[in-house]
């Protein structure tokens, strides 16, 4: 089960970068219907009817590359299923077995029959920038749900400590999802290139124009307001600013964490990997916005958001609140205040 939940995480960390590698290459609607190609088993099978698509109209979506790249991700995320569903037969079978409760694995497969839906809604709902970015979310939450079944399998060693820091490792993986979000909702907007110098925007702190109301309602289509008119530049910029000023507060939050875990012995390691994920990952989306948004670096800036998601994870796994540290520091500072501790008995 451990070998097979592994297999899983890695295979699942190749679906979510290649997704954003089809995104980003605009392969996203490269087969314009679901689960095949024009109702085809794959691309070679439809070649004829994307051959008159993509001459109806050659700067559109479709076109053989396209198609291609689209359904190699519907592939690989198919095996993806099939590897997780085996996953919770396995944990059913030692259930009856063993009486250890597979609810993890349960809750995994139903998280993948969902975003099975929203890669189908994808697809047919034509790039609806709600779904694209449910999509991804949904992706990062089974790459954090098999990591933590991968530490529990591999009999990873957890470390009590206080509640303060337990929540804030919470706090920290909450915010990173947000920030994932707020990316997401950049990409599938397409508003990563709406402030092109830094650390301005537009050569100002705060962007005049800014069109929060419309460029955060969700419901609407790719580029248009809810009302149908097209989304006018400052919803762009207002969206890739909020992104911004994320990128800065959890920057802020996840640094000061980790240099706190830097400063105890048996959890420096966790501080460096998260010091060194969240330095890349800014590093990362600084170099998008200088460079005009090269696809390697896009596609590398989403694999760092995964990374972190995985970091984060691990640690809130390593790291188990323990009422008996916080009872035996509650008992240490009722000492010290009553003059009862050491010190008060020799005196």
């Amino acid at each position: 089960m451990r070998r097979l939940a592994l297999i899983a995480l890695l295979l699942t960390a190749v679906v979510v970068v290649f997704g954003a590698y089809v995104r980003l290459s605009d392969a996203g609607l490269g087969c314009p219907d679901w689960p095949g190609c024009y109702g085809k088993l794959s691309p070679a099978h439809a070649e004829e009817e994307i051959a008159a698509k993509h001459a109806a109209d050659p700067h559109g979506w479709v076109s053989m590359p396209k198609a291609w790249k689209e359904m190699t991700h519907r592939y690989i995320a198919s095996t993806l299923g099939l590897l997780i569903v085996a996953l919770a037969v396995m944990a059913w079978r030692r259930w009856r077995r063993q009486r250890i409760a597979p609810w993890l694995p349960f809750a995994l497969v139903a998280v993948v029959v969902f975003q099975g839906l929203l890669g189908k809604w994808t697809v047919t709902l034509l790039l609806k920038p709600a779904i694209v970015s449910s999509h991804l979310l949904g992706g990062l939450t089974v790459l954090g749900l098999l990591t933590w079944i991968v530490h529990a399998e591999s009999g990873v060693a957890r470390r009590a400590v206080s509640s303060g820091r337990a929540l804030a490792a919470r706090i920290g993986l909450v915010l990173v999802v947000a920030q994932i979000a707020l990316g997401g909702w950049v990409s599938t907007n397409y508003a990563a290139m709406a402030c092109t110098d830094l650390p301005t925007c537009s050569g100002q702190w705060v962007p005049q124009g800014m069109d929060f109301d419309h460029g955060f309602h969700l419901v609407r289509e790719l580029g248009m307001t809810a009302d149908g008119d097209r989304l006018p530049f400052g919803a762009l910029q207002a969206i890739h600013w909020t992104h911004r000023v994320g990128a800065v507060v959890v920057g802020v939050f996840l640094l000061g964490f980790a240099a706190a875990l830097l400063r105890r012995r048996g959890e420096r390691t966790l501080g460096a990997v998260l010091a060194a994920a969240v330095l890349l990952q800014i590093g990362l989306g600084m170099a998008n916005v200088l460079l005009s948004l090269p696809l390697p670096l896009a596609v590398a800036h989403n694999a760092g958001a995964a990374l972190l998601v995985i970091v984060m994870v691990s640690i809130n796994y390593r790291l188990r609140a323990s009422p008996v540290i916080e009872g035996a520091q509650r008992s240490d500072h009722g000492l010290a205040a009553s003059g009862t501790g050491s010190e008060g008995v020799r005196a």
